[in-house]
């Protein structure tokens, strides 16, 4: 090859990996699958034209995602390849044909079926039991999840026979559950996910299964991946048996003889699927008969007998009449597109998110054009360009100079492209922030339900949480429909709140991308209020399942003069948050210890640490006085002077692991 085809196929694999990584293993978005594909297919081509066969350890072969601690990885008996994909009827016709060709003495048939756009999952029984979930991972090793997996209804446990066998399934949010999540994310001050594929992708991963159960996954199973008993001789035959033996299989597979047929079941979904609960992005054709499959064969990276037939997403024209700035909790200044309203997918579109004006300008948007507008994700509507780029006129769309409920001036943070109104008295943020604080999740303040706060809020005698806390009966009382003792009930159920758990106080400031389970971290961590609020970006940022984002928002909140001066006077008004009680099963030995690791060792590091704070331990990354054990492994560098130095206690694994389970 010639130093510039090298370069350029060098590049293409490292967008490629990129592009793997973010689709399998993580939660952020990813390419649209056209430009995904076109992606892939670039690397192939390059790849042939460099000759010498296939380099194996291509992404166009396989993906290799980083191991995610602290779930085991599991090797596939079977692996799991992607499928290749068409987007245009000519495309199967060539496919079919190319099929016929391969298999000259042969009649092929086919099962079209709803491809479910979800996270592909294997399941292992072992004598009719549930022993192993894996996801798809690298096709040939995954991660396993089967705690979590346990938790989805519809997902056998047991099967009414002793067989031994694997199933492939699709985990996937039905959309009724993925709206009420991010609804519910949003209400915290938490990102909201992208979309339902990427929030099941997220899900399964979570340390907490008793949240995973929460969320509400769900999961249709689409293929028998061991051996099938001898009486199974095609797949719609399979399926059928697998729904006997107790799995859930998505609606609508039939059988098709030709390409024709084909496209009136792709063009009949295409169609349906807004009335679907979850989201589809087109069909799955595989050949029917699996003694055909054999013969079939696979290339590289997918099987022959089985293609996905993708749907292009679907899209409408209008005018863009208006954009308006809406003002949420956190007092994010978010554009909101007010459309002529459109049918889109079965539903009339009036509203868009905007999400941010680099947004804007990167679309070349203005008031006054034509746009298009399609559901993002088939839920949400977006506006995804101009219809026409050479459209004259309109009015630009300019971030706004102020908030337009209080009028301070907006900040944008470093490196983000959201604005905000930070003035925590502004009144398109107070009631919200009120309601949130007395919220269930939040310091359950009984009794205190919207209508009242918008009546407290009227006669001016609250302006902010700490307002509460001076509140006294008589005041109530002279509220519409408060009477004396509804106003009493009040007071009982404030008083009560002052008092509890700090991680309630901390997921009811608001603090942004700071929800319950986060809250939680905090408290469980530091013990303590003060302690928390005198923590350092680096010590927020060495909690598990915290990163840089949350960290700099937490550290941003405490560091916030007004934000500061509002918890201090709840503090001075008897506001005492109680330190959480170990978790279930924490070892009472290292209950508000706090530890360091360093050095390497015989697992990975996250694991030890996601061990120890289940026990009850805080796991810093600087050694102090305040530390009182120093887990070490080879090679540990400085932190074990430092160690040594404040006379903090120094094991190895074998101790540690000695004291979990002796203490």
């Amino acid at each position: 090859m010639s130093p510039s085809a090298a370069a350029e196929l060098e590049q293409v694999r490292r967008q490629a990996r990129d592009a793997l990584r973010a689709y399998y293993t993580d939660q952020g978005p990813h390419l649209p699958d056209a430009d995904y594909d076109a992606l892939m297919a670039r690397l192939a081509d390059l790849e042939r034209a460099q000759g010498g066969g296939w380099d194996w350890a291509s992404p166009a072969v396989r993906v290799r995602p980083p191991e995610l601690e602290p779930f085991p990885t599991r090797r596939h008996a079977t692996p799991m390849a992607s499928l290749a994909n068409a987007y245009a009827f000519s495309e199967v016709e060539e496919w079919e044909a190319g099929l016929r060709r391969l298999l000259p003495e042969a009649d092929p048939t086919f099962v079209t079926e709803l491809k479910v756009d979800g996270l592909a999952i294997s399941l292992r029984y072992e004598a009719g039991i549930l022993a192993a979930a894996v996801t798809r991972g690298d096709g040939v090793t995954g991660e396993e999840v089967t705690p979590n997996m346990k938790t989805i209804r519809g997902l056998p446990h047991r099967l009414p026979e002793p067989l031994s066998l694997e199933v492939r399934g699709e985990v996937f949010y039905p959309l009724d559950q993925f709206v009420r999540l991010n609804a519910a994310r949003e209400a915290a001050g938490e990102p909201t996910f992208k979309n339902p594929r990427n929030a099941a992708a997220g899900t399964l991963r979570m340390l907490d299964t008793a949240e995973v159960k929460r969320r509400g996954l769900a999961l249709y199973v689409y293929a028998l991946a061991s051996p099938p008993p001898a009486h199974l001789t095609t797949h719609f035959e399979t399926l059928r048996w697998l729904q006997g033996l107790g799995f859930l299989v998505a609606e609508g597979f039939a059988r098709a003889r030709n390409a024709a047929e084909i496209e009136r079941f792709h063009a009949e979904w295409r169609a349906r699927r807004g009335a679907l609960n979850f989201q589809i992005d087109g069909i799955v054709i595989k050949v029917d008969q699996l003694a055909l499959r054999e013969a079939a064969g696979s290339t590289a990276r997918s099987p022959r007998w089985a293609l996905a037939y993708k749907f292009d997403a679907e899209q409408a024209v209008t005018l863009l009449e208006d954009v308006v700035v809406g003002v949420g909790r956190t007092g994010v200044l978010t554009p909101i597109a007010h459309l002529a309203p459109v049918e889109l997918m079965g539903t009339t579109v009036s509203r868009a998110t905007l999400h941010n004006y680099d947004q804007i300008a990167r679309l070349g948007l203005r008031i006054g054009l034509r746009v298009q507008v399609e559901k993002g994700g088939d839920i949400i509507p977006k506006i995804v360009g101009v219809a026409d780029p050479d459209q004259p006129g309109g009015t630009e769309i300019a971030p706004p100079a102020r908030c337009p409920s209080c009028g301070a001036p907006p900040v944008r943070p470093e490196g983000e492209v959201d604005y905000y109104c930070l003035n925590p008295l502004c009144p398109a943020q107070r009631a919200e922030r009120l309601r949130h604080f007395v919220s269930r999740t939040a310091m359950d303040i009984e009794s205190l339900g919207p209508a009242l706060i918008e009546q407290l809020l009227e006669r001016g005698l609250v302006a902010a949480y700490p307002d509460l806390y001076k509140l006294e009966a008589a005041q109530l009382e002279a509220l519409e429909r408060m009477g004396r003792k509804s106003s009493a009930n009040v007071i009982r159920a404030i008083d009560a709140s002052r008092t509890r758990p700090l991680d309630k106080l901390i997921h009811a400031l608001g603090i942004r991308y700071v929800g319950e389970r986060t809250a939680r971290l905090l408290a469980r961590h530091f013990g303590d209020l003060a302690r928390l609020r005198a923590a350092t970006a680096a010590e927020l940022e060495d909690i598990s399942e915290i990163g840089a984002v949350t960290a700099a928002s937490v550290r941003a909140f405490f560091d916030d003069p007004q934000q500061a001066a509002l918890l201090d006077e709840a503090l001075a008004l008897g506001l005492v948050p109680q330190p959480l009680a170990p978790e279930a099963g924490a070892v009472a030995a290292l209950a508000g210890r706090t530890v360091v690791i360093t050095g390497t060792l015989s697992v990975p590091r996250p694991r030890w640490k996601a061990r120890l704070e289940s026990a009850g331990a805080h796991v810093t990354g600087s050694v102090s006085a305040q530390t009182d054990f120093l887990l070490a492994g080879e090679k540990p560098g400085s932190k074990l002077e430092a160690a040594r130095k404040h006379g903090v206690r120094i094991v190895d694994e074998v101790e540690m692991s000695a004291l979990l389970e002796t203490a």
